[in-house]
């Protein structure tokens, strides 16, 4: 019909103009940075990449302090992977939304508080679904209680802090004059380093403290009173 060969008509004129874009091109250049040489993306992508190499051997140095929680606690291991993964998954997950609102002009200083209200509301609520899930997940493995709250409360609080520093570091980066695609690589370390830290932390509050211990006490008290 009429309304397929108009579709038609443009999808071979877009396919045409990109050719005659492609054939201008010389071998190292690229469609997307087209002012920008190989060696100079190259040195950008490469500072960048070594830079994060050497900030991410911060959760090294975290594990390294806390090893006698960790052997006190070796639970705490098995699930250090998901609590890392999670929150590199959720941070990521809103820098992407924010580099693609700021590539095709949505998000803008006219729209900006309201996409970042949203985001915060969309933090609040992910990391309580995600937490639900950590804790069947923990139960599911037959994991201690006190694990169980541990790794549950870290979680929620890595889900929230990588959702929220998701959503902010493309803005920032933007106004320092970086480029924001690189918020979706700093984010994945970041929450690298901040997912150990929170875990450790966390930890040792709940299950090596005075005050973790009673209330870890009080709630199996509350739950023996209901029958569970």
């Amino acid at each position: 019909n009429d309304q397929e060969a108009k579709m038609a008509l443009v999808t071979t004129a877009a396919t045409e103009e990109g050719d005659l874009w492609c054939d201008e091109l010389d071998g190292d250049s690229c469609p997307l940075e087209p002012n920008l040489s190989f060696a100079a993306a190259l040195k950008d992508r490469a500072y960048w990449l070594v830079g994060l190499l050497a900030f991410q051997s911060c959760s090294g140095f975290i594990l390294a302090r806390n090893e006698a929680l960790l052997q006190t606690h070796p639970v705490i291991i098995y699930f250090l992977t998901m609590l890392v993964g999670a929150g590199g998954n959720a941070g990521n997950q809103a820098s992407v939304r924010v580099i693609r609102g700021l590539a095709l002009g949505t998000l803008n200083d006219r729209t900006q508080n309201q996409f970042l209200n949203r985001e915060f509301k969309m933090a609040c609520s992910l990391s309580a679904i995600l937490s639900i899930a950590g804790f069947a997940r923990a139960l599911l493995f037959r994991t201690p209680f006190a694990e169980t709250i541990a790794i549950t409360t870290a979680l929620s609080c890595i889900v929230f802090t990588s959702i929220c520093f998701g959503a902010l570091l493309p803005l920032l980066l933007k106004r320092l004059g970086v480029d924001p695609a690189h918020s979706s690589t700093s984010i994945q370390v970041i929450m690298d380093i901040l997912g150990v830290l929170f875990t450790v932390a966390i930890s040792e509050a709940v299950l090596d403290s005075a005050a973790g211990k009673y209330f870890i006490s009080m709630l199996i008290g509350g739950a023996g009173a209901v029958g569970i």
